[in-house]
């Protein structure tokens, strides 16, 4: 039986089915990489520019090769920019190979050890490609203050880190996640941290209208498997915080209450 809720993600005025979005890294070859995400069910695919061919390389694969335009939207992202001025760059670049595409996502790294975005450079870069018409999806802290001065700015998405990029340590702070969310009028997405299936569900469940991963597919030991089971999560996950959980209490409550029988 399937249920019937029109309940779509919206990115920069365009809708879509799944809120699940994947990147591109740290695959085999590119023949896992096309089957992982076909198995994700994911609609959006972030690529980063500065470590993928997109067509700047003429000569060496070309990613966009296993991801028709008329089946992905591509996400060009400033991944290992550490500064404003490289990741302007290199979404202008982005936009450039991509025939005026606007949709990016923003990220300004701070420290090559954590890779924690560098806040100040990540709202300058963000104020500048608001300016200069771009859809910025950009990456952050899990501050609740900066989430809402980058939707302030212009940004069309937040995107809160639950952990470490790349750490598979799940939602280390639930509670700013959830303040962020409260406080927002533009999607917030999480980017970073997710390890495995259950981290998805819960960061869906807390109300995230979607979920940003590479590293816990792509280093599964099966990555196609990894990438159903992430879109399963996100669904699921989805499905009960539209429901309403029950609320929590500390005894127990009978499932068949004793209350009218004939004893």
């Amino acid at each position: 039986m399937t249920i019937d809720t029109p309940d779509s993600l919206v990115i920069a005025g365009k809708s879509y089915s799944s809120r699940l979005l994947v990147g591109t890294g740290k695959y085999r070859d590119l023949e896992e990489t096309g089957k992982a995400i076909e198995a994700s069910g994911a609609e959006i695919v972030t690529v980063a520019i500065r470590r993928t061919n997109i067509g700047q390389n003429p000569g060496e694969e070309n990613l966009l090769d296993i991801l028709p335009a008329d089946r992905y939207t591509i996400l060009p992202n400033t991944a290992g920019c550490f500064n404003t001025e490289d990741a302007v760059r290199t979404c202008r670049l982005a936009r450039e190979l991509l025939g005026g595409h606007k949709l990016v996502k923003l990220e300004v790294l701070g420290d090559q050890k954590t890779l924690f975005p560098d806040v100040t450079a990540t709202l300058e870069a963000a104020e500048i490609l608001v300016k200069d018409d771009f859809d910025v999806m950009v990456y952050t802290n899990d501050d609740p203050l900066i989430a809402k001065r980058l939707e302030e700015i212009g940004c069309v998405a937040v995107m809160p880190l639950a952990a470490p990029i790349g750490s598979g340590l799940g939602i280390r702070n639930p509670y700013n996640i959830l303040t962020i969310i409260e406080n927002a009028n533009v999607p917030i997405l999480v980017d970073a941290g997710v390890g495995t299936a259950s981290d998805a569900t819960i960061a869906m469940e807390l109300g995230c209208d979607g979920i940003l991963m590479n590293t816990a597919i792509a280093q599964a030991q099966n990555p196609v498997l990894m990438a159903s089971a992430m879109r399963k999560g996100v669904e699921a996950g989805r499905e009960a915080f539209l429901a309403g959980r029950m609320p929590r209490k500390r005894f127990a409550s009978a499932s068949s209450p004793i209350e009218g029988l004939i004893l």
